[in-house]
Formats: structure tokens, sequence, C-alpha cells
């Protein structure tokens, strides 16, 4: 080694080169590792060959290996370098406040000044042996518009959109902290949905007023309804896949510290005989405890969880949510004073007793014609009339001030075929809006296909090919209802609707809320 200046350099306490290159190369390898290794005397100046003036150079200590010198280099090391330098004679100083200077200039291409020192001493532990900051790996933050969803898609959970989410995959890990550099570990919240067809899952962090973060999701096709139509009762086959789905759930939520969660069943659970049985038997093998929630509290659900779709310019709207064994509808009506839970503008509801699955097990959804399904949306037409509903202000095809908001699986399908997309995204989907024209266009696409044409479409897959018309007949009766020149899709629904509501009750969005001492309270789930 020479330094660019004064030729050869002298050897440290006798120490031979290739000694002095094994103890550089230790060092580096412990500033990978995360290691504070005292800064070698030699490096940072002999490598900065860039500049003009001479590098100054440490002064060898010839009682290096002294107790008090060894004591001063850790110290020096664990960041006391001032506190040494303040015991320093003021050669020595004078000496370490010249070779601050130096490097300085020679990073920066210009003279040295107090400022350039200040920040060299500031970021040191910071730097590599160049001086060049090392860069730490982040976490990617992956943001989404939700009810208000930061997150997207997460791989795949055998669902057709395999779930929508993709979180940031913690499980066994220690509880998140916030983002601002607190260590205090964040409230998380959850909610699971176990529909007529589908078990879903999100565990979330609110964030920004109205937002939250989904942290996991989880999300699988399970079937429950199926032959409930027939039947009435739920079939073993269709318990035991919900109760594996079920499983994932309960150990998902097992590794996190949930301050509050809720856990809903809707139709499939309401119309069986042995719904509370099946119930029993899922506290009994997963610690889950699940409540079934009446029709009502499923069309609010839905509309808290799509709020965040409801622009300031609309003045009505009809929100549907068309599930696997029910289909819900409110009417939303907005007037000047608009409330921050749009839930409390719902004027009318009903809950239609049938859904994608019961539909299809009546008229058969492999191979549909179009006059089959022009006789589903009949049925599903005559349904609606029943519906005692005044006709709502705006209503009409060429409206500004009224929409339709369709969240279901249904409606995500036709957005994702529509938009040609060789995989479903969400992030493209959600809030995507689609003309009157359009979804025409898609649903007779659809219909013009055969059940292995459906299957092959990445946005519709082989779990949801015969189901799929059966929806598209529901929406079609909807739209016949309540026409409208433009509809927006939501990929979100009561899962958004629970946590939503929930961090709105404990009020985790209030202005000036103390975040000091928060406690978590007692949750309403599982037990084990």
């Amino acid at each position: 080694m020479s330094d660019p200046d004064s030729g050869k350099m002298p050897q440290a306490d006798g120490a031979s080169v290739a000694e002095r290159r094994k103890g550089k190369s230790s060092r580096r390898a412990k500033r990978k590792r995360g290691g504070h290794a005292r800064p070698n005397a030699y490096s940072a100046e002999a490598n900065q060959t860039g500049t003009s003036s001479p590098v100054a150079i440490r002064p060898i200590d010839n009682d290096a290996g002294s107790p008090a010198k060894k004591r001063k280099r850790r110290r020096r090391s664990h960041g006391g370098a001032h506190d040494g330098a303040q015991h320093a004679s003021p050669a020595q100083q004078q000496q370490a406040s010249a070779a601050q200077e130096q490097r300085a200039a020679a990073e920066h291409g210009h003279a040295p000044s107090h400022k350039n020192g200040k920040n060299r001493r500031k970021h040191r532990s910071k730097r590599g042996l160049q001086g060049r900051p090392l860069v730490h790996e982040k976490t990617p933050q992956i943001v989404a518009p939700a009810a208000n969803v930061e997150a997207e898609r997460a791989p795949a959970h055998n669902d057709h959109h395999p779930d929508r989410y993709s979180p940031q995959r913690r499980d066994g890990q220690a509880p998140h902290h916030h983002a601002d550099g607190d260590s205090r570990p964040v409230d998380l919240y959850a909610a699971l949905d176990l529909g007529t067809n589908n078990c879903r899952l999100l565990i979330a962090q609110p964030t920004r007023p109205g937002q939250f973060r989904v942290v996991d999701a989880f999300s699988r096709i399970v079937r429950l309804g199926e032959g409930l139509g027939a039947s009435g009762r739920l079939s073993s086959d269709a318990m035991d896949r919900a109760v594996e789905a079920l499983r994932i759930c309960a150990g998902k939520l097992k590794t996190r510290e949930i301050r509050r969660m809720r856990l809903i069943a809707t139709e499939a659970c309401r119309a069986a005989e042995n719904g509370e049985t099946f119930l029993a038997r899922v506290t009994e093998e997963t610690g889950l405890r699940l409540e079934i929630i009446d029709r009502e509290t499923e069309a609010r659900l839905a509309v808290s969880g799509c709020s965040s779709l409801v622009g300031p310019e609309a003045r009505s709207v009809v929100l549907f949510d068309i599930g696997g064994g029910s289909s819900e509808i409110a009417v939303i009506r907005i007037g000047e004073n608009r409330s921050s839970r749009l839930a409390n503008h719902i004027t009318h509801w009903t809950s239609l007793p049938v859904g994608v699955v019961t539909l299809s097990e009546r008229h058969g959804g492999r191979d549909v014609t179009p006059e089959l399904f022009e006789t589903m949306v009949r049925e599903v037409a005559g349904m609606l009339e029943r519906f005692d509903c005044p006709p709502v202000q705006g209503a009409a095809r060429d409206s500004s001030d009224f929409h339709l908001i369709g969240t279901s699986g249904t409606v995500t399908t036709l957005a994702g075929v529509h938009l040609d997309l060789p995989r479903y995204d969400r992030r493209r989907v959600d809030g995507v809006w689609l003309s009157d024209d359009e979804v025409t266009a898609m649903q007779a696409k659809l219909l013009s296909w055969d059940f292995a044409g459906r299957a092959s479409n990445p946005c519709i897959g082989p779990d949801r090919a015969d189901l799929v018309l059966a929806g598209c007949a529901i929406l079609e009766a909807i739209r016949r209802r309540w026409p409208s020149p433009r509809m927006r899709v939501a990929d979100r629904g009561l899962r958004e609707g629970l946590l939503t509501d929930m961090m709105a009750d404990d009020g985790v969005w209030r202005r000036g809320r103390s975040r000091r001492g928060h406690r978590p309270k007692d949750t309403k789930g599982p037990q084990a």
C-alpha cells in the first residue's frame, strides 16, 4: 500500500502488509454484517486518490495495546468518538479535524467546510470505507385505494382471483411497528367473511384517516352452499372444505396480536338447517367463533366497504353485492350534508334469496344458451318487482349524478375480461368505470363462450366458469330495474366494511387521538 503523495506507507505497530489486508477484510465483513468496527486508520485517507492535497495520516500510538487505549477504541466503535475526542491532546484534535476536512473535500469536490465536517461525523456510522452510504433493503409498501385499503394482490389461495391483496408476509415474526420509527406495536384488526362460495380473511392496520394497510390476507373457494338449495342442509364435503380453510385463517390469527376482530358467516349458514351445528364444529376444531349476521347488516357492511368509491358529485347510488346464496341491494340518497359513514344514507335495501351458486344449480351453469340466460334474468326480475322502493331520482341512462356500484366476483370478472388482462390484477380492476354499452358487450361475449372457453380465461378460471353467467343474469335484472349510463366496479366488500366500521368505532382516525398508552381491547374471535 502507498500514500499517493508520500510514497510507501509505514507499517503500523510492526504489522506486515498481509496482516493489515487481512484485518481490513475482517473489518469490511463486519460492516456488511451490520457491525460497527473501528475504521482503519489509513483506509479512508489512503483511498482518496482524487485529491491534490496531502492526506493527513493518524499518528501511530506506541502504547496502542494498553487497556486505556482499548477502552477508547471501544467507545469510538460504538458511537463514543466524541467522548474520546474530549480527552485527546490539542495536537491530536487538530490532526483529526484536518483529516475530516480533507475527506469532505475529496468527497464533494470542493474546499472543506465546517458543515461538511459535521455531516461527515453525523453519518460516519452509516458509511462504508469510501464514504458511500450503505444501502439498506426496504420492504416495499404497496398501495391501493380501498375502503380505504392500502395493499395489493396476494399469492394464490385456490381462488379464481388468487386473493386480491399482496400483504407483507411476516408470519411468525415480531409484531408490526409504526412507519415513523415508533417502536410501539401497531393496532391490528381482522375481518373474516365465510360466505356461500368463499372464505376470506383480512388483517390490517389503520393508517391515514379513513384508510388502512393490509398486513395479511387469505381467500379460498369452499362452496359451502353446494347442494343447499335442494336439501336445505350443508353437505359433509362442503363443511370439510370450509373447516380446512378456516384452520388456515386461525393459524394466521394466532401468529399476531389482534386488537379487535369480527368473524361473520352469511347466507349459507343463515339458510341451512344445520348452520348452527356447523359453526359449533368450527369453534371446536379451529377455535374461531363466527357470528351469523342478518341480511340488513350484510347490506350495510357492503356499503361501508365501498364508501370511498362514491364520488362527491353523486346524489344517488344503487349498490349491489351478488353473493353465492343471496344478493344484497342498497339504495343510497346523498343530500347536501354527507355523513362520514355512507351507510347512514341508505334509504331502502333488500336481500334477494338468490346468488350465483343457487341460481346456477337451479338452471345449470355449464351450458347456458341465450334462452336459458333470459329465463334466469326474468326470475331475478320477478324478485325485484316485490322490492318496495320508489323510483331513484336521476336513475336514467343519461343521468350524470346517479350510477351503479357492483361489488362481487361477477362484476370484477366482467372488468377483467373487458380490460383483457393476462392475469387478474386488483389494482387495475378496483374502481374502474364501465359504461352501459361495455357491460352489455362483456355479457354477450361471455354468453358466446362455451364452458371450456370461460374456464380458460385467466379472469374466470375453472372454479367460476359455471357461476359467472348466473351472476350476469342477476346483474342484468338489476340494470333493467335501475338503468344507468355507467357502473363502477368494486373489488372489495364485507371484509373491508368490517374493518372500516371497527376502526371508526375505536376512533383510530380521530384528530388528536393520543397514540400513547393505547391498550388492546378484548377481542371477539378465536380463543385458542
